[in-house]
């Protein structure tokens, strides 16, 4: 029997974090667990320095020691980022959200290890370094989300593609009339239909941002220009993406709505095996597909639109999302003001190309101070 593969896991306490802890549970003896970060969740660390005896452990969120965790525990940022670097290794399972994710996901393929990314934003914010980064190590980015992992399994079968198709939800107000989504509450949009995930991403599921981020990453990871990808509105959640072929016919990926079964496959990769997650019985289930309203999502629109722009194109749409989602939830800011003011954020001159990582993250502080200082015209 080979070797238990080597895995950290990158935002342990949250929604990829947690359910990707389950499944190195499941298979104890096909991974090992050598290292986990959490943002501020000590507890989380605490409870897998009690179960995994020398784990290394990072706290990003914190430079302050935690006297509860062991000796041996990273802090802040640094730390996160030497948690990847020195931890011995085959593969990181990336769940942190946000532009917070970049560095950690370029410290994992610097160090020599596969990427499994649930973290878009690294994609949508700096494609061309990530994947530079993975060539010159000869290592793997292995995308998480289910559409992207339903994606790269029907990528890898099939020939002359035509189009790439992601479904969405729709979100928590995908049938509420639109009348009523300026009075829309953060509670309300953070209430996902169909899956388990965090706060802010099933808030961007109702706006569909998530989704044109997703569409962002699709161009990106699969080298397909914009016109070539389709989104459907899925309410089921069963069928996570579709492929066609160059004979005009569908192939489809089915499974269950569990996290779970994408985690696994890419952390097997480029194995494959039996696995528990996500079956699926269709007898008696009825699958329906309807085209997104542009008047409900307009943020679609607009990430089609920021992934012509470019690479600074992206990174605006993405930080002008991040400080509308939170001005939002701050009560600081409308529901439909939140495509408004990425949209006017847009609006401006971006770069369409980077050439280092420091040009990434001066353009997301561009974008977000131009979104702060727009959304002073809303309060």
């Amino acid at each position: 029997m080979a070797p238990a593969k080597k895995v950290i896991v990158l935002g342990a306490s949250g929604s990829i974090g947690s359910q990707t802890l389950a499944v190195l549970k499941a298979f104890p003896e096909e991974f090992l667990l050598v290292g986990a970060s959490c943002h501020r969740d000590t507890a989380c660390l605490g409870a897998l320095a009690s179960t995994h005896p020398g784990i290394a452990l990072a706290l990003s969120g914190s430079t302050t020691k935690v006297s509860s965790l062991p000796s041996s525990t990273r802090y802040g940022e640094k730390g996160l980022l030497d948690l990847v670097r020195e931890t011995q290794a085959e593969i990181v399972v990336h769940g942190i959200a946000g532009s917070a994710g970049l560095a950690p996901s370029l410290a994992a393929l610097d160090s020599g290890k596969d990427l499994a990314l649930a973290n878009k934003e690294s994609v949508v914010m700096a494609w061309s370094l990530l994947e530079g980064a993975a060539q010159k190590s000869g290592r793997k980015i292995l995308p998480v989300d289910s559409e992207h992992a339903a994606l790269f399994q029907l990528t890898a079968q099939i020939e002359g593609i035509r189009e790439l198709v992601i479904t969405a939800s729709g979100g928590a107000f995908r049938d509420r009339p639109l009348e009523d989504l300026a009075k829309a509450s953060p509670d309300e949009a953070a209430a996902h239909p169909s899956w388990s995930m965090g706060r802010k991403i099933s808030i961007d599921s109702a706006t569909m941002a998530n989704k044109g981020l997703e569409v962002i990453e699709a161009s990106r990871l699969f080298k397909v220009g914009p016109e070539a990808i389709k989104v459907l509105i899925h309410p089921q959640s069963m069928v996570h993406a579709l492929v066609r072929g160059s004979d005009g016919s569908l192939y489809a990926n089915i499974s269950a709505a569990d996290m779970r079964l994408p985690i696994l496959n890419a952390m097997r990769h480029p194995e494959q095996g039996p696995s528990p997650f996500g079956a699926l019985d269709l007898a008696g289930t009825t699958l329906e597909f309807r085209a997104p309203d542009p008047r409900r999502y307009p943020l679609l629109d607009l990430a089609y639109l920021a992934l012509k722009e470019g690479y600074g194109g992206t990174v605006a749409y993405n930080a002008a999302d991040e400080v509308a989602v939170a001005a939002f939830e701050a009560g600081k800011l409308g529901y439909l003001g939140i495509p408004a003011l990425v949209e006017k954020v847009l609006s401006q001159a971006w770069p369409s190309e980077f050439a280092c990582l420091e040009d990434v993250f001066a353009c997301d502080r561009e974008a977000r101070e131009l979104a702060l200082g727009f959304l002073k015209e809303y309060l």
